[in-house]
């Protein structure tokens, strides 16, 4: 519960700017959506398991607009758990995320920004393919923080291209075990033959590169909004031909007021975030994917 009241006192901050001026130069706006999906079985002869999740998001947008000054900031968050059958809960999502856009606009939709980016999760995680004990994620295990300047075109709030040729990158793993197994980018821990920790691993690992962001969400059809977020990061330090890919997409179908259909993608792959098997052993990275479909209710305000 402290995290969850450290990052919304972040956003309050934010947010409570301005509040005393005589006019509001703030648009501010948020939506609550609770996405459920469950399953009940009873002599079913073609067999299923009973299952129940939930999935709760918020979204809360606050952008400051005064003369050539444009101060966007978003907060996302999302917290899921899944039961299926008799086995223990386990966790379908996890996200915190806070951006923070500040600039000034030189002609036209031509900005001169600043950028930070704050990503991080709030609950333990793990794989629950090799087993459900030891977790492999926990709040800033990792966290990531961008920060830099930028250049950035904003067409009408749809269409968002930045990029920024001096930002800084960093990952950190706060849980020692985690980082001395090297997860995340980390150097792992200094070991001596028996596998005994000679000298612990680092807790953050700081990365200096060029960074291209771009953005639409439109709709497509009445009722129908397509989003699609491409962000890719090279490291002027350590590779600079890795780039770092992270591209998330969006479908939302609105059934009505309170009713509506998601689908959900994200793919990943950082050259640096190796892959581990059952028995903890270190692998090349791979692509990483994951999908949702969901429907939700919920409302804005």
């Amino acid at each position: 519960m402290k995290k969850i009241f450290l990052v919304i006192l972040f956003f309050s901050a934010v947010i409570s700017y301005g509040q005393t001026d005589t006019k509001s130069y703030w648009e501010k706006s948020g939506n609550f959506n609770l996405n459920f999906t469950q399953n009940y079985f009873s002599n079913w002869s073609a067999g299923g398991e009973n299952s129940i999740a939930g999935l709760p998001k918020l979204h809360y947008q606050a952008i400051y607009t005064k003369d050539k000054i444009k101060w966007s900031n978003f907060m996302n968050f999302a917290l899921g758990y899944s039961v299926v059958g008799q086995s223990d809960i386990m966790k379908t999502d996890d996200k915190i995320e806070v951006i923070s856009n500040f600039g000034y606009k030189l002609r036209n939709n031509w900005f001169a920004t600043l950028d930070v980016k704050f990503l991080s999760q709030f609950a333990k995680g793990f794989d629950y393919s090799v087993d459900s004990t030891n977790y492999i994620s926990k709040f800033m295990s990792p966290g990531y923080l961008n920060i830099g300047p930028a250049i950035t075109y904003n067409k009408d709030d749809w269409f968002v291209v930045s990029f920024s040729p001096a930002n800084s990158r960093f990952t950190f793993v706060t849980d020692q075990k985690l980082a001395d197994q090297g997860r995340y980018g980390l150097d792992p821990a200094v070991t001596d033959t028996a596998g005994n920790i000679i000298e612990h691993a680092g807790k953050m690992k700081y990365q200096f590169g060029a960074k291209l962001t771009a953005a639409v969400k439109y709709e497509v059809f009445k009722n129908v909004v397509l989003g699609t977020k491409l962000e890719l990061f090279s490291d002027y330090l350590d590779h600079p031909e890795y780039i770092i890919v992270n591209w998330e997409n969006l479908v939302n179908l609105k059934v009505n007021d309170w009713l509506n259909v998601n689908l959900t993608t994200q793919l990943f792959y950082d050259h640096s975030v190796k892959t581990f098997d059952e028995n903890g052993v270190a692998h090349d990275a791979k692509v990483q994917f994951r999908e949702g479909l969901m429907l939700g209710v919920g409302f804005n305000f």
